[in-house]
């Protein structure tokens, strides 16, 4: 795991990230962080995300999870050009981006509850709290 850096972004990424694995991060290395500026709070029982997606619709963005991944994907396609007029300058994003967050394996599909509002990407994930292994004895029957 990289060590924090209260001068960037990565504070609390690495914080929430168990594993820092930066393929898997991001699409856009250097435009996804400041694409989906993403707020985390914490409470006793569960951890609630609110990403930053202005200008996208519901229907550009997907949520997924997989190995204990939490990935947030948003696409916006660009506009097509009109017959009036030209494009001089073009700051809008288009294209693909991508973020993800580690929330441990124990937290399933079911547990994660999301919602789009007006921009924002609002995401529920369960504290999940690992249950001590209990060592099992195996006996051998003796005959």
């Amino acid at each position: 795991m990289l060590v924090p850096s209260i001068f960037s972004n990565d504070l609390f990424d690495n914080f929430f990230n168990d594993t820092y694995r930066p393929s898997e991060h991001f699409i856009h290395s250097a435009n996804s962080r400041d694409l989906m500026n993403t707020d985390i709070k914490e409470f006793e029982d569960k951890y609630e995300l609110g990403i930053e997606l202005p200008g996208y619709q519901k229907e550009d963005v997907t949520a997924s999870l997989k190995e204990g991944y939490l990935t947030i994907e948003a696409e916006r396609h660009a506009d097509k050009e009109t017959k009036e007029g030209k494009y001089i300058r073009k700051e809008c994003f288009t294209g693909k981006c991508q973020r993800s967050f580690y929330v441990g394996e124990q937290v399933t599909q079911a547990d994660i509850h999301a919602a789009f509002n007006n921009g924002i990407l609002s995401i529920t994930v369960p504290k999940i709290k690992e249950q001590p292994k209990v060592e099992e004895n195996h006996y051998i029957a003796i005959e």
